[in-house]
């Protein structure tokens, strides 16, 4: 079996070792492919391995011995599921590997919302706190999570592990989701319209697909719902997001702050409008990128690699 992985270098930059896939066949891993070099480096394989660069119809077509495709992400969109489908292709993907890492950026971003952690040390570096005639100083408000309200858009695995650690530092927490799981057992916890949402929630924390209904739901309407004091914190996908009215609501003080891992364009543009808008925290994509995480994820792509080749299937996409 030839194995062709795509794009490698965002899952193993060097850290991370490929011999559990050598087991399965011949490996060439490419760091980046794009353009025409797409096609080309799939037209022999019989295996294609692929995180974020694009295989169409036409590479797919193009690719007489494809038997498989493998996206090393959650994502599928990246691939012609229908095109792979016609010619008996299986894709597959892997949900859920980088669950505790994204929780975990969530409250990263969260936490230096409300205590701005970086810049206080920042000014202590630069001598503020010797200069400083009080034993303690701040340059900014310092806020307490406890009896504020987690709002959480979409309620999947991220979203509910959200809701733990929410409870965990004692928010309330109120949700919004397309389906309404049973969550009887939880304490402090409400199911509320998106309006309610909007209008009640201290911080929004986005775990929510995109889709034509979530595309740009985070528009200037709903920025004027929510508290002037929010913060709203997504590390789902960048499209739910108008930014162009992120950074006017953060810039007229409507909302008081945001914390991104995603925008709608990766890498993003040089002039972005988010780039100067007031107390926004943005991170490049890494919510889901610790060792810890990328291990799981490189033990799941081989462990769907292995099901295929034993005829089985394992998280494999559908239409």
């Amino acid at each position: 079996m030839k194995i062709v992985v795509l794009d490698g270098y965002t899952l193993n930059p060097g850290d991370l070792s490929w011999a559990a896939l050598e087991k399965l066949g011949e490996v060439r891993v490419h760091d980046r492919s794009a353009g025409p070099e797409i096609g080309e480096r799939l037209k022999d394989a019989d295996i294609a391995l692929t995180n974020k660069t694009i295989v169409d119809r036409q590479t797919i077509l193009g690719a007489p011995n494809l038997k498989y495709i493998g996206v090393i992400a959650t994502g599928y969109n990246i691939v012609d599921i229908k095109a792979a489908h016609e010619k008996g292709v299986m894709v597959t993907n892997v949900p859920g590997y980088g669950t505790p890492s994204v929780v975990q950026m969530v409250f990263a971003l969260l936490l230096e919302l409300c205590l701005h952690v970086q810049a206080h040390s920042t000014v202590v570096h630069e001598g503020k706190w010797s200069k400083s005639k009080d034993f303690s100083f701040w340059d900014y408000p310092l806020v307490e999570l406890q009896g504020k309200t987690m709002g959480i858009l979409g309620f999947g695995d991220i979203g509910s592990k959200v809701a733990d650690v929410a409870t965990a530092f004692g928010m309330k927490v109120i949700a919004h989701s397309r389906t309404q799981s049973d969550q009887s057992g939880r304490k402090n916890f409400e199911w509320v319209s998106w309006e309610d949402l909007l209008v009640r929630a201290d911080v929004i924390s986005v775990h929510c697909p995109l889709t034509k209904e979530t595309d740009g739901i985070f528009d200037k309407e709903a920025f004027k719902k929510m508290k002037p004091a929010a913060f709203l914190i997504n590390t789902a996908r960048g499209p739910v997001i108008n930014e162009e009215d992120l950074a006017a609501a953060l810039n007229k003080d409507i909302i008081a702050g945001a914390g991104l891992d995603v925008l709608s364009a990766e890498p993003p543009p040089a002039d972005h409008a988010l780039f100067s808008a007031k107390n926004c925290l943005i991170t490049p994509h890494i919510a889901w990128a610790t060792k810890e995480s990328r291990q799981r994820l490189m033990d799941a792509v081989v462990s769907n690699l292995e099901a295929f080749m034993d005829h089985r299937e394992q998280n494999v996409i559908t239409i």
